[in-house]
């Protein structure tokens, strides 16, 4: 008997020392929703390049003799940029004269002849076409001779130059880049889940470690309708509304603001755990189930589940119970 009296006490002390462990209030740290903007934002690197970069590649095979200008150069339409080995295209040019001077000399004999009736239509006819061949000929082989110096196509800077003295160059090879400084783009590279978030004409932030704390304010002026399936990647170009002129290659963070809301009820991220949060009621706690929307670092929306001023706590214990005291051990947010 007095065995189970000893038990019930230690039952009854147990239980009153839990009621009593349950009774202290658990310190938390609350935040107030409140209300502001909040922007939807898809993330994702750039790098700077010419708005309409332009190759510049040789129109024949020959070897290069002298290579004109350097990388970062200002060069005009029409300024020489490489210069190539001639002697095989002067050969042909002097062999191609020379059949255009006979064919020249057959030609007017051809018409006196037949002027004075020693000849057929046929044959004159023969002669004129074989000198206007031979014309064609020499003019071709002209513009080969031509073709041994490589000219810029467009006004602009070298972005890029990939040739030497010595090196062979032919029609496939890329000699060097060209662009106009003026009329630079950021393509950045999209992960194909945020695509369908894409527009064009969205606002833009873009950074860089060149400008720590510094923000370029630019838009989304295209996107492109073709992915690459290795990356799992689309390519979105950037336009740049202000802000320095950036040399090309530059790496860039981006993030394009796909949606805005100016008065958004928000609460920290970390209150939202599972779609539900816990709010301070008459100094207890209370399970939540809430709706979100836009989701940030560190603030998230709410759509549904909460008012404005209500408190909630921020980063919850994890042994936190339905209706439990509590007491705030810092300054809400």
């Amino acid at each position: 008997m007095r065995f189970w009296l000893v038990v019930a006490c230690i039952v009854a002390a147990t239980a009153g020392g839990y009621v009593l462990w349950r009774s202290v209030p658990t310190p938390v740290t609350i935040a107030a929703v409140r209300t502001g903007p909040a922007a939807d934002l898809v993330y994702a690197t750039g790098f700077v390049e010419a708005d309409q970069p332009v190759s510049v590649a040789a129109r024949l095979t020959a070897p290069v003799t002298q290579v004109l200008v350097a990388e970062g150069d200002r060069v005009k339409r029409g300024q020489a940029l490489v210069l190539l080995d001639d002697e095989d295209q002067r050969a042909l040019l002097a062999q191609a004269a020379a059949q255009r001077l006979g064919a020249a000399l057959a030609e007017r004999r051809a018409l006196a002849l037949f002027s004075q009736g020693w000849v057929t239509r046929a044959a004159r006819d023969a002669a004129v076409a074989n000198a206007d061949a031979a014309r064609a000929a020499e003019a071709s082989a002209r513009a080969h001779v031509g073709q041994a110096v490589v000219r810029a196509g467009i006004d602009g800077i070298v972005l890029k130059r990939d040739v030497e003295t010595g090196d062979l160059a032919t029609p496939t090879r890329v000699l060097m880049l060209l662009g106009d400084p003026a009329h630079m783009r950021v393509t950045a590279t999209v992960d194909e889940r945020d695509v369908a978030r894409i527009r064009v004409g969205q606002p833009a932030l873009l950074s860089s470690d060149a400008w720590p704390g510094r923000v370029l304010h630019g838009h989304v002026r295209e996107l492109t309708p073709g992915g690459d399936p290795n990356q799992r990647a689309f390519r979105a170009r950037l336009k740049l509304d202000d802000g320095p002129t950036l040399p090309p290659g530059m790496t860039l963070e981006v993030n394009i603001e796909t949606r805005r809301v100016t008065q958004a009820l928000l609460v920290p991220a970390s209150t939202l755990a599972g779609g539900q949060v816990w709010v301070v009621e008459g100094g207890r706690a209370h399970r939540r189930t809430v709706r979100s929307g836009i989701i940030g670092a560190d603030k998230a929306e709410i759509l549904a589940g909460l008012r404005a001023g209500e408190l909630v706590i921020d980063t919850p214990p994890a042994d936190l119970r339905e209706g439990d005291r509590v007491k705030a051990r810092s300054a809400a947010r």
